[in-house]
């Protein structure tokens, strides 16, 4: 899976507050789709080697429980499963936990797409992911095919899923976009090093609201790379992370700064379950996080709907 440097020895990670403080000084501002301002950044890359801990933020705490709700660790390992899993429902997203998405899915939003009430569409993540749709007419499933291909031929240099179905997503004169959410992140590449036997993630993001969201999709494609190493019998070695829209709502500007002020802190020690060997079975429960130590309470942080 991945061997960790000793908790002692791991150098703190500044890379996330670092991409905070390059929108606060070099950011754009900006008026998106949810009519509220931002200011963003385009095109910025991380570096996570795996070996120095596990990269969850420390400015914040995201594996604590908050009262009856579940730590936001376990919920962004509930979204990947299900998007493991194909899943294109509300009703098939709140089995893996991810009952959030019914602000997504509400009637009026889902009417306007062509869809029915509670439908996230074809183009969006679990179909795109398990039934991506070819010109044969059959779907072509591109998790099964990447975990095969890791296997069978680990040298070649064509490990890569994209979430994004053009014939879905465009809008316009004449076009309907038939998925409630445009992919905001999703696609990655998977090389293998079989000569020290070590493989690394490469992960694109389209856009990402980085105080809330980006700090989410970190857990989900660093986990992706400890379990696809583990079920292919390699060692995690880096995640590779790069957003072409990074941004910040200006309502989330005082959270920054309260995050910006806290002292870095190195990475935790994440531990999964040896016994898993199939992709589709990991569950929340099968991962442990230790050494964590964040510097402020859960809180959430205002984010758009």
């Amino acid at each position: 899976m991945v061997q960790y440097e000793p908790f002692a020895e791991r150098t703190p990670d500044t890379q996330y507050r670092q991409l905070l403080e390059r929108i606060k000084a070099e950011g754009a501002r900006v008026y998106p789709q949810q009519e509220e301002e931002a200011i963003m950044v385009f095109g910025h890359v991380m570096r996570f080697q795996l070996e120095n801990g596990f990269p969850i933020i420390t400015e914040r705490d995201l594996v604590s429980p908050e009262g009856n709700k579940k730590p936001q660790f376990l919920l962004a390992l509930g979204e990947l499963f299900a998007f493991l899993a194909g899943a294109r429902t509300l009703e098939e997203m709140k089995k893996f936990g991810c009952g959030w998405w019914k602000n997504w899915v509400t009637p009026k939003k889902c009417a306007k797409r062509g869809l029915e009430p509670g439908d996230l569409g074809p183009g969006s993540y679990g179909p795109a992911w398990r039934s991506f749709p070819t010109a044969e007419g059959k779907p072509f499933d591109q998790i099964t095919h990447i975990v095969e291909q890791i296997r069978e031929l680990p040298h070649l240099r064509t490990h890569f899923v994209s979430p994004w179905i053009p014939q879905y997503i465009g809008r316009g004169k004449g076009k309907q976009q038939k998925v409630v959410v445009a992919p905001c992140h999703g696609w990655f590449h998977v090389f293998v090093d079989t000569i020290t036997g070590k493989l690394s993630l490469h992960h694109f993001q389209r856009s990402g609201d980085v105080p809330v969201g980006v700090a989410f999709n970190l857990i989900q494609y660093a986990a992706l790379t400890l379990m696809l190493a583990q079920i292919t019998g390699y060692k995690a070695k880096e995640l590779v992370y790069t957003i072409s829209d990074a941004h910040i709502y200006c309502k989330q500007l005082p959270d920054v700064e309260e995050m910006l002020a806290t002292n870095p802190q190195p990475f935790p020690t994440l531990t999964i379950d040896p016994n898993v060997k199939d992709l589709f079975a990991f569950r929340p429960e099968h991962f442990r996080v230790s050494d964590y130590q964040p510097q402020l309470p859960r809180r959430m942080i205002w984010t758009p709907i």
